[in-house]
């Protein structure tokens, strides 16, 4: 609203409350648009799965809201107890699974066990079953080629958006379109995202990618669990009510430094997905290696800078599909292309051999040069963050600026306007304005005279009376209404005239979309290599090494990852688990000597080697792992309605004996100390020999035990393929009282303890400590004296017999 005094000398009223000025802006400091960003929001993700099981082999669909992406799973063969589907849920965790009503067996049976785990991190899915019409082969490639995708043009034909859309989605793996199509009606019907925007605005998506299971490394929650490779500890902050939870000491914690949240996820997605491709391992390793040498540390740094800069691209697009796009994210993603084609004219410098860097120089095309010169010339980031809404720079549209001029020059014309109205005013009014309010046009405005009092007293000839505020009062004139039809509502013409543009310049973007996920996919992925290098030259990391033809693992002089950073010294080990030797490692030895952290250190090695990182070891050959099992701690909880040692059982080592090749990797700690000694012993011996009598077969095995008898009996078949680990021989005592004494109890039960462990070694039977023993009696006897003089002697309600029968002859028993 333009507020402007028409008495010179006099001071202007100012407007009324909801009244925006029309005058020149302040000049107050703008933030400067490269330094001022938002924080990006943190939106819970949802994951929605649709699984379709036939014949043999499964079709798997699912939708991720962070990235408003449909991924899918080419047609793959499945065992009947649906193994390959566990594995998809476990790592991904959807919010629901979408499946037909019409199944067989075996999935009717899989998902009514799924739905009643109600002990499933986070939560057990929803199950939704729909029509089995809905899943139809015709009907879901129907709905695929009709769909409304912001990433194909708008001027593509039908025959091409076929074409297209055939290029990325396998309609030859039936099954597949299938799942896509119940994916997408249940989408539709549940309105996933846009529950409240208009029926005619549809799910955003921004994609359709393929991802695979093959070549994986089976590896379950336990065994991340007893590693620590993922440690989730309670938040100290009060603000972080979203999750409440945050890394801890894990492996994760210490190798990621990424600089974007996109590197923090696609690592945590290696971590899930550990993989025996030695061709992607190699390549990821080549990418690390080359920025540990020396002389590249300035560009890994330069880099990192930069990656800093890639935000949240797929929100920003989800929002323009939408049309719910703020200033923020015209910043954010100017500032994220620019930083792209940073990445791309540094990597062009960079060796070829790569192929990340040449990934990077040819597929980061001058589209983003494209949107970052539209967003560059177009929005005007300061007007923008000073109006908080999409404003454009001038010379875009020349009618937008000749309104903006006329709005500009509006304070020294409504003055003249205000002058030319007082002079026909009634002389008692001291003063007026023209003030212009958006929506409702040019207005008149006068103090109220302490004459007017009733509603009445309102009334001025030659003026419309609209309303009262603060006592002031505004009316429509000749001159205010031809000032309306004349000029207009400018305010509002201007922001409609910027919206428009707005909404042609997110056309634009969005027709580049695939670009802009592209740049996500390949700096994320340098971001994550980045962050492993860094990891790398600070613990003194080296390269492992692949070996097709080795079974197992080597390592000289391995070192745990945590524990190193943890203790003042930590002592290196090696292990060595190759060929048909040696397949049973049996690590014996006294308490506290370090056996659980060398099992932990083999299997993070491992796994680390697995995921494309450098490993805290002097050498490393990794040969052909498929699966790690361990049985380390014992998982406890109520909810599971079973006992510790069930639970060691059940769900650790019963995976192990019914899954474990001869390519998988078996660590075992102190299995059967949660049962009676000797049934403990006798299992893991059953155990151990039942992967004996496998031969050629058997996993590569490590076994930590304080059950000397295990060898000391020999319960063990003695062969090539058993072996005593760590130094040659075997230990002969656990040492137990040496650690009792440094946990810190006291000395008489640390040597109590030590002489009832001889006199069971020795065969002696154990008789109670004579001291102890008289010092009780002693105690028993001092109490019933005390007792006795209390009594009063004299007292005629005094009845002897009941002492002795209730007090003295029952201490006897303990006195004599």
């Amino acid at each position: 609203m333009a507020s402007v005094g028409a008495t010179p000398g006099r001071t202007p009223q100012g407007p009324g409350p909801g009244e925006a000025s029309a005058s020149f802006p302040s000049s107050a400091p703008v933030p400067d648009p490269r330094e001022a960003e938002e924080e990006e929001e943190e939106e819970p993700a949802e994951i929605h799965l649709c699984v379709l099981w036939n014949s043999g082999y499964l079709g798997i669909a699912y939708y991720d809201t962070s990235d408003s992406t449909i991924y899918f799973m080419p047609d793959a063969p499945d065992h009947e107890s649906l193994r390959l589907l566990q594995r998809v849920l476990d790592e991904i965790n959807p919010q629901s699974v979408v499946t037909s009503a019409k199944q067989d067996e075996n999935m009717t049976r899989f998902l009514g066990k799924l739905a009643s785990q109600e002990h499933r991190e986070p939560k057990r899915p929803e199950i939704i079953y729909l029509p089995s019409v809905d899943f139809g082969l015709e009907i879901s490639k129907q709905r695929l080629l009709s769909g409304n995708y912001s990433f194909i043009p708008d001027s593509m034909t039908a025959t091409e958006k076929i074409l297209f859309l055939s290029s990325i989605i396998p309609f030859d793996c039936l099954l597949t379109v299938r799942a896509l199509g119940g994916l997408l009606k249940f989408m539709g019907r549940r309105r996933i995202g846009v529950e409240l925007e208009d029926y005619n605005v549809s799910v955003p998506i921004l994609g359709f990618k393929k991802f695979v299971l093959t070549h994986l490394v089976s590896i379950d929650q336990d065994t991340y669990s007893v590693l620590q490779i993922f440690k989730s500890e309670p938040h100290p902050s009060v603000y972080k009510v979203a999750s409440g939870l945050k890394e801890g000491l894990s492996l994760f914690g210490i190798l990621n430094r990424c600089r974007c949240k996109w590197g923090e996820k696609l690592l945590r997605l290696w971590f899930t997905r550990p993989t025996q491709d030695l061709g992607e391992l190699n390549s990821r390793l080549d990418v690390i290696q080359f920025f540990l040498l020396p002389q590249n540390l300035d560009m890994a740094q330069m880099l990192h800078r930069l990656l800093g800069h890639i935000k949240n691209v797929p929100l920003i697009l989800k929002r323009m599909k939408l049309s719910h796009t703020k200033v923020s994210d015209w910043q954010v993603l100017y500032k994220t292309v620019y930083s792209a084609l940073g990445l791309r004219d540094a990597c062009r410098s960079l060796p070829q051999s790569i192929q990340l860097f040449r990934d990077i120089a040819q597929e980061f095309s001058d589209d983003l040069h494209h949107i970052a010169s539209l967003i560059g010339k177009v929005v005007d980031f300061e007007g923008s963050l000073a109006e908080n809404r999409f404003t454009v720079l001038p010379n875009i549209d020349p009618e937008i600026d000749e309104k903006k001029r006329r709005l500009t020059g509006l304070p020294s014309f409504l003055t003249e306007v205000a002058r030319k109205e007082l002079e026909n005013l009634d002389p008692r009014i001291p003063s007026c304005s023209v003030i212009y309010i958006p929506l409702i046009g040019f207005l008149l405005c006068i103090p109220r005279l302490p004459s007017m009092v009733e509603t009445n007293d309102f009334e001025i000839e030659g003026l419309d009376f609209m309303f009262l505020s603060e006592e002031k009062l505004h009316y429509r004139s000749a001159r205010t209404k031809e000032l309306d039809a004349l000029l207009g509502d400018l305010h509002c013409d201007i922001r409609d005239q910027e919206t428009l543009l707005m909404y042609q310049l997110q056309c634009q973007v969005l027709a580049r979309a695939a670009v802009l996920t592209r740049v996500l996919d390949l700096a994320s992925r340098l971001d994550v290599l980045l962050a492993l290098a860094s990891a790398a030259r600070d613990y003194g990391y080296s390269r492992p090494h692949y070996s097709t033809r080795l079974l197992g693992v080597r390592i000289q002089n391995g070192r745990h990852p945590l524990m190193e950073l943890c203790a003042r010294t930590f002592v290196p080990n090696s292990a060595e688990c190759g060929g048909y030797k040696g397949r049973v490692k049996v690590i014996t030895g006294p308490n506290s000597s370090g056996k659980s952290i060398y099992l932990k250190q083999v299997g993070l090695i491992t796994f680390m080697a697995l995921v494309g990182s450098f490993v805290p070891a002097e050498e490393a050959e990794i040969g052909a792992v498929d699966a790690i099992f361990t049985r380390i701690h014992s998982c406890e909880s109520i909810s599971l309605g079973l006992s510790t040692f069930m639970i060691d059982l059940n769900q650790q080592v019963a995976k192990a004996v019914n899954n474990a090749t001869e390519r998988s990797l078996v660590l075992i700690d102190e299995f059967g100390k949660g049962t009676n000694t000797v049934d403990g012993l006798a299992l893991l011996a059953a155990v151990i020999r039942h992967w004996l009598a496998l031969g050629p077969t058997c996993p590569h095995i490590f076994v930590a035990t304080n059950f000397l008898s295990l060898i000391q009996l020999q319960l063990l078949p003695q062969g090539p393929l058993v072996q005593y680990l760590v130094c040659e021989g075997v230990a002969n005592a656990s040492h137990a009282s040496h650690t009792a004494a440094q946990a810190g109890l006291p000395e008489k039960l640390v040597a109590r303890g030590k002489e009832v462990s001889d006199l069971i070694c020795s065969g002696k039977p154990i008789k109670p400590v004579k001291e102890l023993l008289k010092e009780k009696q002693m105690e028993n006897c001092q109490t019933l004296v005390n007792k006795f003089l209390k009594l009063d002697l004299e007292d005629p309600n005094l009845d002897l017999d009941i002492f002795m029968s209730q007090e003295v002859l029952p201490a006897a028993t303990t006195i004599l």
